[in-house]
């Protein structure tokens, strides 16, 4: 045997213990490491959202009485309020912005009465604002409102055209698709963002009913995995337990989305959105304000401004909390987060005040494990705390906590 072959030979055999040792190093990992290497790979290409997506859009408040001024303002308030700086810096246009019918090149066209300097220059505006500029588009012939064009078999043109103008968000409905499969449209559209020139954040609205949570990962950055809200108690209950179905599925690119926030719209009371804001930063969804910033309470802007609720949402970990103990109405919701740390909401779903406890095992925790206790609404925090964590919580009100494990 030549020295060549023996030196081969032995490269070989390196190779081969090197990869039994990673493949080692993989296997003891925690399944969320696992899961981020591996999403690494499966991602779209697009790199965008590796935390969820913050910012403002207009349908929840607004619905089709939007206008160009209306979007000029809302950006000014979030550029001059403290919102941008806690990263709400999408300014997202959602139906109804377009002519009902494309021009003699099939170009969409910005409606001539409520924007009638075009969509290039508001988005214009908008960057000026040091802001991000969303835009919205279906899936299929027609949007839902009716009002506007859809995108199917115009997927490429109305990328390209997106991009020209300088969009940094899409949301794309699932309106009208004349029972074409959501996979096939949706893919459509996402080779045609990677292909337009800029990068472009891709929300898909396909309200869960194909399970996208499943497969839009490769495709897409958010997908809907509920129908649409509403500013109702009723609706957020039902919302939260449909998006912790898909827990799992989410990871830094891809976020389980179920519908914008509708804090400060009055159809609730301030428990209840807080509740609503909570559940929401928990669960890694997209942080989408649906009221009118320009006339919001004291108390919404609170709500929203809530920078250590905020962080749970934007921690680069990327895993979604979920439910891990419910009796009764009382709930007991939970996730890690860096730092070996654990968020923990006690929410009560009920009509009257109750006790609610998170044992350490139902939050992953050793019973002897000792903690420093943060409450993340009331900015205070209790040291020493071993085996449980036992709170009252109002009716329809939730606690919200961090959990930071003490060296012993």
């Amino acid at each position: 045997m030549g020295s060549g072959l023996r030196s081969t030979t032995a490269v070989a055999v390196l190779a081969v213990i090197l990869g039994i040792f990673l493949f080692s190093l993989s296997a003891a990992a925690p399944s969320w490491r696992r899961r981020r290497v591996r999403s690494q790979a499966e991602r779209s290409n697009n790199r965008l959202g590796m935390t969820p997506p913050m910012g403002w859009n207009s349908w929840n408040h607004f619905q089709c009485n939007i206008n160009e001024q209306v979007i000029k303002e809302t950006a000014d308030f979030v550029a001059s309020s403290r919102l941008s700086s806690l990263g709400y810096n999408y300014i997202n246009i959602d139906d109804c912005w377009a002519e009902m019918n494309r021009d003699s090149k099939g170009n969409l066209v910005a409606n001539a009465v409520t924007f009638p300097s075009g969509i290039k220059s508001l988005a214009d505006y908008v960057h000026s604002k040091g802001l991000r500029i969303g835009i919205y588009g279906d899936a299929g012939t027609k949007t839902c409102s009716l009002k506007m064009p859809g995108s199917h078999g115009y997927e490429e043109q109305d990328a390209k055209k997106y991009a020209a103008w300088g969009i940094d968000y899409l949301k794309y409905d699932n309106c009208n698709n004349n029972e074409i499969g959501p996979k096939e449209r949706y893919s459509k559209m996402s080779k045609a963002l990677l292909a337009s020139g800029r990068k472009i954040f891709y929300s898909l609205c396909e309200w869960g009913q194909d399970d996208p949570a499943t497969w839009a990962f490769k495709i897409g950055n958010s997908w809907r995995t509920t129908g649409d809200i509403k500013d109702e108690w009723e609706s957020v209950v039902s919302l939260a337990d449909q998006n912790n179905k898909w827990a799992k599925y989410a990871r830094p690119g891809g976020w389980n989305d179920p519908d914008m926030l509708e804090v400060g719209n009055g159809g609730m009371t301030n428990e209840e959105y807080r509740s609503h804001f909570s559940l929401w930063a928990l669960m890694k969804a997209p942080l989408l304000i649906g009221c009118d910033v320009r006339s919001m309470s004291n108390m919404t802007l609170e709500i929203l401004s809530n920078t250590e609720v905020i962080a749970v949402n934007q921690d680069e970990l990327g895993v979604q909390g979920k439910k891990v103990k419910s009796k009764g109405g009382l709930e007991v919701w939970a996730g890690p987060i860096k730092g070996k740390k654990v968020v923990v909401l006690l929410w009560n779903r009920g009509v009257f005040q109750a006790s609610i406890t998170a044992h350490w095992s139902d939050i992953g925790l050793q019973s002897s494990t000792i903690v420093k206790v943060r409450d993340l609404w009331k900015h205070y925090t209790i040291p020493n705390v071993k085996g449980e964590l036992t709170a009252a919580v109002d009716s329809h009100a939730c606690k919200m906590y961090v959990l930071t494990p003490q060296k012993q």
